[in-house]
């Protein structure tokens, strides 16, 4: 049987990393990086059902991880994605005690490192995985068991390490438990506050061994806790502010978080980059018609574009990139099912961020917005926002002022999205 890449979904159509767009490469706009969880350690289970991947390095050995960590940077190279990202426990198995398991993710951070000094794969973001296991039942930060609290502290200090270590351009905190399940039990200020100082602690880590990469929280609203801390940008921007880290700390924000918010993935990358916070993004997608966490791969280029026509128009990335943050459906069994899923979600994201990039060019949506706003740009207006309820209800009355409504076009606006899209 002759192998056909074209054929099946393994040759890029659209991505090439050396075009140039907006007077950048392709792969310096996107940014591309695997995530080691879903790509190499999840076994294809769901609520329902367990697992369906039947993987060479599945044992939970420290033979399997590093088998594991060898097939993923043999598919790094044949994707030839610039960066990948890790938790922790999904490189190494856990051990009989912390200094065991820290000894086991240290081996594996070792065979990272060789690998990467010959592979054009860097690490975009380490993180640790603070809600698997049964000890992160009621969080990490927000443990009531403060216990709990200086293991996960500690854990996220060998990860920071490794995460220097490496190279990595950033580091996620990403709160899985960092939630509540019932108001009867939970001190909601003892558990924010003790969050913000764990926060604080990472900051001041940051500094003392010199990390140079960004602090990311990635919001996450509702699952699995029934009210999650770290609900959306807005929830967490108001959390960061309130304990004075809004200037040290950035958001990794993903689609299928956005959507379980309520929000679009625009929206949250628009109002992240209005608060400078924006710093990376989780791509991926949720099952509309489910309402969970599914993390599909994208595969709808009308709403990346309007997501990266977002991130272009706050200037693109800095030290963050595009995460591929998803999972084959559990009865994509075949490796490469693997390799075609980011192949698919590569190509769908070079359309959506040219599509996007052309949309800025052309420039009419930009000039659509200016002329809606022009009235503030007048000195009345800034005369306006400088006076105060009583002068303003005079001149209203003596001048006799009467706005009528104008409309806001969405509908033109839309057309001229779908011209690209």
């Amino acid at each position: 049987m002759t192998f056909d890449p074209d054929a099946t979904g393994l040759a890029y159509r659209h991505y090439d990393p050396d075009e140039v767009v907006m007077g950048k490469r392709l792969e310096d706009h996107l940014r591309f990086a695997v995530a080691y969880w879903h790509s190499f350690a999840w076994p294809g289970g769901d609520p329902f059902g367990g697992q369906t991947f039947d993987r060479p390095w599945f044992p939970d050995t420290m033979d399997g991880a590093r088998l594991k960590a060898e097939a993923a940077f043999e598919m790094f190279d044949l994707l030839g994605v610039p960066f990948f990202c890790f938790h922790d426990a999904d490189i190494r198995p856990e051990g009989a005690s912390f200094a065991e398991s820290r000894k086991n993710f240290e081996e594996i951070i070792g065979i990272f490192e060789r690998k990467m000094a010959t592979s054009k794969t860097k690490l975009l973001w380490g993180t640790a995985n603070l809600f698997s296991h049964r000890r992160f039942m009621s969080g990490a930060a927000t443990n009531p068991d403060p216990d709990v609290f200086a293991w996960s502290a500690a854990t996220v200090k060998n990860c920071m390490d490794a995460t220097h270590r490496l190279g990595g351009q950033n580091y996620v905190l990403w709160g899985g438990r960092e939630g509540y399940e019932t108001l009867l039990n939970t001190d909601l200020k003892a558990e924010m506050d003790h969050m913000a100082r764990f926060l604080s602690m990472v900051v001041d880590y940051k500094h003392k061994i010199g990390f140079k990469g960004t602090i990311l929280i990635e919001p996450k609203p509702q699952e699995p806790t029934k009210h999650q801390y770290d609900y959306d940008v807005a929830t967490v921007f108001g959390f960061l502010q309130r304990y004075g880290l809004e200037t040290e700390v950035k958001l990794n924000i993903e689609q299928g978080h956005a959507i379980l918010a309520g929000h679009s993935f625009e929206h949250e990358i628009a109002l992240a980059n209005a608060l400078g916070v924006f710093g990376s993004i989780d791509m991926n997608r949720n099952d509309y018609q489910s309402g969970w966490d599914t993390d599909q791969f994208p595969n709808n280029v009308p709403e990346v574009a309007l997501a990266y026509y977002e991130i272009l128009r706050g200037g693109g990335f800095k030290t963050g990139g595009t995460n591929f943050d998803a999972k084959l459906r559990r009865q994509s069994l075949d490796p490469e099912d693997l390799l075609a899923a980011h192949a698919g979600a590569m190509d769908v994201c070079a359309r959506g961020l040219k599509a996007a990039a052309r949309m800025l060019e052309d420039g009419t949506l930009e000039t659509m917005r200016r002329e809606r706003y022009a009235g503030w740009k007048t000195p009345a207006s800034t005369e306006l926002l400088s006076s105060d309820l009583a002068t303003i209800a005079a001149k209203v009355e003596a001048e006799g002022i009467d706005p009528q409504p104008r409309s806001g076009k969405q509908e033109i606006l839309e057309n001229i999205v779908n011209r690209y899209v």
